[in-house]
């Protein structure tokens, strides 16, 4: 990446301002601009988040906000109410008051000398999310829209639940939250009353996990905040962005497919990163990109944006299996729309001796299977964040635990773009169970490469909003969705569907351990073959990636990071123990010392899958002089056959007084899950 030091504007930041809002809270922003904005407004671009915007999220920050406003427009980095420096509380995700203080901010920031009245909104994850949900609130001076890694589906598409599976990221996510949550606002910037903030969220906050696991299915809890919804609600422009290693490149497909407004989709190779970032690479020159986007709806310039094609992908060449990758190989292709013309949806039926034909078989044959407890050991997370070791590994071991069915590739090759299905008809012994379906590139060698995957709760058939228990031997037409994927494989090697039980920890077990069986006659893959496009040779070449000059930030120490799968040959218990986090960083433009630290480990025996469980840790400080701060956060998930059980601890200290201890114990109704 090459950092960009001279902008067209100079630039002015303001490091603290604080928003007034309708009811008295004062969120905090830090704004950059382009000199002189006070006489020459300029457009407005918010990032709206609950990450510290003088701290945690300073090294992300230098490279983006700066370089636009450089290129002309005010930018401002938001807390969200209750975090970084902003007063209140924040009690959960995207709560109604997040949004109307996300539409009060853009009506404050459109009212400032230095705005010219129009506004933008970006974000990648949170600040995606809430992009979209206040879109659709439409306030008047939002005028557009960049999305990144986000979603318009907060039950069937976000860290919580797939396919009304509970995701082992839930217990993750949770846990991260909690521990950020328990961080005080800068006394730098809020003065004195930085303790009577940080002792209000210490007590409030409360634990988010137990909020999710109250609403294991697709009730209002989820609605709220779900653009899909009311599609016709989001009429400003939006460009949405993603990646195949990140868990939200579906609703970049949605998005083409639903809205009705001007719109852009972007999905690339990367993980949970701005493209300019990317990886797997190749990295891009998105800010440029993004410029133009801006440049055209903010600034009504013609910088010939919407005259491409309206969806671009990364066809993804095969590579072999392994948990971290730099870069991918392939190319970018090109398509007009979304679904798109040149996609073939092509039924693949499962064959009784486990292959896969284009022609249905004469015959049939039921196949039984159960797969152990520990399948899902090599998946890696549900979110990629190209951290290594978060990437799928070699799934051989996978495969042995579940039910296969292989086809051999062309000599022409194989090509496909967007979401396989996976059609089953079958029967399962117990009242609730779950299938998991991956697909495999099968390398000549027998190494297995995970392109894709799914997972449904087979009680959710007929609904998230309405599961209803099995009748164990009664058979059963169901389809599993697959996460979407540009992919290409070579002659020589062959595509594999492979069928398990249960799939963890990338999802929670049944309660018990399920016997599957498939109908061969009747169940088949589904995948959307791609053909050439002649716009494919015409797209235009990205610019190399560009950022503003790097933060000031001095490594300390370095975290403690893992990424490890690890067998009790004598217990007969596998784990998945991770470890990571930023370690201790110095911001040198305002004196504050960070430390961040996380651990997450998951386990379960080979028989039981009610011995499942997932521990994590968080340790949080601040330090600055003589002024420290520091927090303990733990979190345990297990269940049995009746209950989800949490517990949790928050400890936090100013200097060597301890100043909160709260402890929580949990028992959650499983709710068909």
């Amino acid at each position: 990446m090459q950092h960009v030091n001279e902008f067209p504007h100079a630039v002015t930041e303001i490091r603290h301002v604080e928003i007034p809002m309708p009811d008295g809270c004062r969120l905090a922003a830090r704004i950059w601009m382009p000199e002189g904005a006070e006489a020459a407004p300029v457009p407005a671009i918010l990032e709206y988040l609950p990450y510290r915007k003088n701290d945690f999220t300073t090294a992300r920050d230098a490279s983006m906000q700066p370089y636009l406003a450089g290129h002309g427009y005010a930018v401002i980095r938001l807390d969200l109410r209750g975090a970084g420096d902003s007063e209140g509380l924040m009690l959960d995700e995207y709560l109604p008051q997040e949004l109307q203080d996300g539409c009060d901010a853009i009506a404050w920031i459109a009212d400032q000398p230095w705005c010219d009245g129009t506004v933008g909104m970006i974000g990648i994850s949170w600040g995606g999310f809430n992009g979209l949900q206040i879109a659709a609130l439409q306030p008047p001076a939002l005028k557009a829209v960049v999305t990144l890694c986000s979603t318009d589906d907060r039950y069937a598409d976000d860290v919580h639940y797939m396919g009304g599976c509970l995701l082992g990221e839930q217990l993750s996510w949770a846990s991260i939250m909690f521990g950020r949550n328990t961080l005080p606002p800068d006394p730098a910037n809020v003065g004195d009353k930085w303790r009577e903030m940080w002792l209000e969220r210490l007590e409030g906050s409360g634990l988010w996990l137990r909020n999710w696991l109250e609403h294991q299915r697709r009730d209002a809890f989820w609605r709220h905040g779900s653009i899909c919804e009311d599609w016709a609600r989001v009429k400003v422009p939006v460009y949405a962005v993603s990646g195949w290693a990140d868990g939200y490149p579906r609703s970049v497909f949605r998005l083409m497919e639903n809205l009705q407004g001007p719109r852009k989709g972007l999905v690339g190779p990367w993980a949970h990163r701005y493209p300019h970032m990317g990886e797997p690479g190749p990295a891009i020159g998105f800010l440029q990109d993004e410029l133009r986007w801006w440049d055209h709806w903010l600034k009504g310039r013609d910088t010939g944006m919407m005259n491409e094609p309206m969806l671009r992908l990364y066809m993804q060449d095969s590579v072999p299996p392994r948990g971290h990758y730099v870069t991918r190989p392939g190319r970018w292709i090109a398509e007009p729309g979304w679904p798109s013309p040149q996609v073939r949806r092509r039924l693949f039926h499962l064959a009784p001796e486990g292959g896969m034909t284009r022609v249905a078989p004469a015959g049939g044959a039921v196949l039984v299977h159960q797969s152990p407890a520990d399948v899902g050991m090599a998946s890696g997370k549900w979110c990629g964040y190209g951290v290594p070791g978060d990437a799928p590994v070699d799934q051989r071991r996978d495969d042995a635990g579940s039910l296969c069915f292989d086809m051999d590739v062309p000599e022409t090759g194989l090509a496909f773009a967007g979401d396989a299905r996976v059609h089953l008809r079958l029967s399962v012994d117990r009242p609730v169970a779950q299938v998991a379906a991956r697909l495999v590139d099968v390398h000549p060698d027998g190494r297995g490469t995970r392109l894709s995957f799914g997972v449904f709760n087979l009680t959710h058939r007929n609904g998230h909003d309405r599961p209803q228990a099995l009748e164990p031997g009664r058979v059963y037409d169901v389809t599993i969705p697959m996460k979407p994927v540009a992919q290409s494989l070579p002659a020589g090697h062959r595509l594999r569907l492979a069928l398990s039980t249960g799939y963890f920890p990338m999802i929670w077990p049944a309660p018990a351990p399920v016997t599957l069986s498939v109908h061969t006659a009747g169940s088949a893959l589904e995948l959307p073959l791609r053909d050439p496009s002649p716009l494919d040779d015409v797209l235009p070449a990205f610019e190399p990636p560009e950022a503003g000059p790097p933060a000031p930030i001095e490594q300390v120490a370095a975290p403690e990071t893992h990424f490890r799968i690890v067998e009790d040959a004598a217990g007969g218990e596998m784990q998945m123990q991770i470890a990571g986090g930023s370690g201790v960083t110095r911001v040198l433009d305002n004196d504050l010392t960070l430390h961040k630290q996380g651990y997450e480990t998951y386990g379960v025996t080979q028989d039981d899958p009610c011995d499942a469980w997932g521990r994590t840790e968080w340790h949080h400080g601040l330090r600055r002089g003589d002024w420290s701060v520091r927090s303990v956060t733990q979190t345990s998930l297990r269940g049995d056959e009746n209950d989800f059980i949490i517990t949790a601890t928050l400890r936090a200290w100013e200097g060597e007084t301890l100043v909160a201890e709260k402890h929580w114990e949990e028992r959650i109704a499983r709710d068909h899950l």
